[in-house]
Parts: C-alpha cells; sequence; structure tokens
C-alpha cells in the first residue's frame, strides 16, 4: 500500500486480489482509478459526518457490490447500516464480506424494499456508481420513496451531466459492463424532483466538487458546437464530472 493512500482499503485490495478474474478486460485507466478513490472518499466523509451528528441513525448503501464502505465508515453500534443490491449480489457479498450490517437483497427499481427498513430514524443514504444503472426516471420514483420513508436524511451520490452520460456508453471500461445509457441532468436540483413537484420534505441541493462546494452546473461551453472543444478541455470536463458528488438534504 501507498504510505499515503486516498482510502487505505486494504479489505478490498485483498478481495480483488482472491477473486479470479482479469480485471484487465475493464480497460481501467490510472485517472479512473484516482478519481472514483476520491469519489469514494469524500462520501465517506459525508457518511462520517452524518453519523457523528445522528448516532442513532439508519445508513443505506444502495448498490453496495462487494463495496467495503462500512469497514472504512465503521459506524458506532447504535448506528443500522443496510447494505442492499440484487439477491444474487448480497448473496455472494454474505460469503465474501461477511459483516454486522443487514442484507438487503433487492431490485432498487421498485419500492417493495423499503419495508425492510425501519421508517423512523434520520438516514443516511448513499448511492455511490447507481445511477447509471436506473433506467428511465426510475432514480427519481426512488428518490421520493425514499424521502416519504424517512422522517429526514441526506442522500449523497455521484452525478453526471446529460453530455458525460451521453459520452459515457463510449468510455471502454462502461462498454465493457454492458451499460450502452446513463441518466443525466444539468440541473442539480433535478434529482429531487418527480414530475412538477418537488421530492417531499427536501429543501437543499448542494454539489461538491474537490474546489468547490458552490452547485454547479453544466458550463456554458458545452452549449457551443462539439467541434470548438478541444481534446484537452474535453477531457478536463469529463474528469470533474466524474468526481462531483451530489448531496440531498431532508
Amino acid at each position: 500500500m501507498l504510505p499515503s493512500p486516498i482510502l487505505g482499503d486494504t479489505r478490498s485490495a485483498d478481495l480483488a486480489g482472491n477473486i479470479d478474474y482479469d480485471f484487465g478486460k475493464l480497460k481501467v485507466k490510472p485517472n479512473l482509478i484516482l478519481t472514483t478513490a476520491l469519489r469514494a472518499k469524500k462520501l465517506d466523509d459525508v457518511v462520517r459526518a452524518y453519523i457523528a451528528a445522528h448516532s442513532g441513525c439508519v445508513v443505506l448503501d444502495l448498490g453496495c457490490g462487494l463495496g467495503a464502505r462500512m469497514f472504512r465508515c465503521d459506524p458506532p453500534p447504535g448506528v443500522d447500516w443496510y447494505d442492499i443490491d440484487f439477491p444474487e449480489v448480497v448473496h455472494l457479498r454474505d460469503k465474501c464480506l461477511p459483516s454486522r450490517s443487514h442484507l438487503v437483497g433487492a431490485d432498487l427499481t421498485s419500492s417493495d424494499w423499503l419495508t425492510a427498513i425501519p421508517g423512523d430514524r434520520p438516514a443516511m443514504i448513499v448511492a455511490e456508481g447507481l445511477l447509471p444503472f436506473m433506467p428511465g426516471n426510475s432514480f427519481q420514483a426512488m428518490t421520493r420513496a425514499l424521502a416519504g420513508h424517512f422522517p429526514s436524511g441526506e442522500l449523497a451520490f455521484n452525478g453526471y451531466t446529460r453530455f458525460a452520460a451521453w459520452a459515457m456508453k463510449y468510455h471502454p471500461t462502461i462498454k465493457a459492463l454492458g451499460i450502452k445509457a446513463a441518466q443525466g441532468f444539468d440541473n442539480p436540483h433535478e434529482p429531487a424532483l418527480g414530475g412538477r413537484e418537488a421530492v417531499p420534505a427536501c429543501s437543499v441541493v448542494t454539489t461538491r466538487t474537490s474546489s468547490s462546494r458552490r452547485p454547479t452546473t453544466c458550463p456554458t461551453k458545452l452549449g457551443q458546437p462539439f467541434t470548438r472543444w478541444s481534446l484537452r478541455k474535453l477531457v478536463a470536463y469529463l474528469r470533474k464530472v466524474h468526481g462531483r458528488v451530489i448531496l440531498i438534504e431532508s
């Protein structure tokens, strides 16, 4: 491990090393590894801060996969942590990453799984890398269901502009994963909207980047002809939106 690692997640490193799979097929570039680690750290920091302020809360890690966020955040005993993903993923997780978290096997495009989650406590909900896998308006529908289930809470996730979502299908790693289309939005308030009305109880939407905590949207240059973009500027922009983390507070 590096002397000053971004995550210091030796558990995930050991797990990846024990999986019999050629990760070279994903064609992951060093920059993507770096920005993904920075994104995970941002979300970890949001979770830790919320737990520190709400000692009896619940934490939902949506689309958890084989991620080790609970181990990195190490919540105190009074916090109930729920790792949620497809049943087959949760089954594999139970074998590979046994922990004290509650495992919920579910299809997140349906709201039936929420009956297994207590709705009388504040909630910290994190959805890292989930948006590209949610078809149509299912992410907005899920946001509304979550807001209606809990008395208060925060939802933190990484978002993409419409252009970044469109361009994502040409990325070698995304193509290797079989994702053909992803959702995107240029207005950071859009995830909190369900049709014409805002999600109940949602009051603030902020976009956090490495350099600013002010809400950011698609840069004005994106409205100009694509041919006027230099490759350097395009790459710099895609790097920026890849690391964008959006926090919805209620």
